[in-house]
């Protein structure tokens, strides 16, 4: 079965990040994309967010790869991989998370990467920052 052409765009946006290849992550979203983590506020904008990881991923030898997914238009959630070296130990290491992605006209328009880092253990990093959970109808608080 084929796959599905989101999963194609994540891919390249991945090539991207892994290779510090701005023009190509560039390609892969929408001008005012945010991307929101669990552990530091999102990164909003296009530039914005090409500019962080072609300076990110080099300093924690970040390499990223999409290990399982599924799409449902114009939505798409992937469980990924990383390879990287913690700065804290100097020793590589395998993290696993997962992304929901949103997408407009065949472009990134918003990431939502949750993971669970072992390094970054803190309990203000158990939801994403920064993201409007009451706006969106979601669950917030006791």
């Amino acid at each position: 079965m084929p796959r599905h052409r989101y999963v194609d765009i994540i891919e390249t946006y991945y090539r991207g990040c892994n290779t510090q290849d701005y023009d190509l992550m560039m390609s892969t979203f929408t001008d005012d994309v945010v991307h929101f983590f669990v552990d530091h506020d999102p990164v909003k904008g296009a530039h914005q967010l090409a500019n962080y990881w072609c300076k990110v991923a080099p300093r924690t030898k970040a390499n990223w790869s999409v290990d399982h997914a599924l799409v449902q238009e114009p939505e798409a959630v992937i469980e990924w991989s990383m390879a990287w070296t913690p700065p804290a130990t100097g020793l590589s290491e395998l993290l696993r998370g997962a992304e929901w992605y949103v997408f407009e006209d065949d472009l990134i328009s918003e990431i939502r990467s949750y993971h669970n880092n072992f390094h970054l253990a803190d309990p203000k990093n158990r939801e994403l920052w920064g993201f409007d959970y009451l706006g969106r109808g979601y669950r917030k608080g006791l």
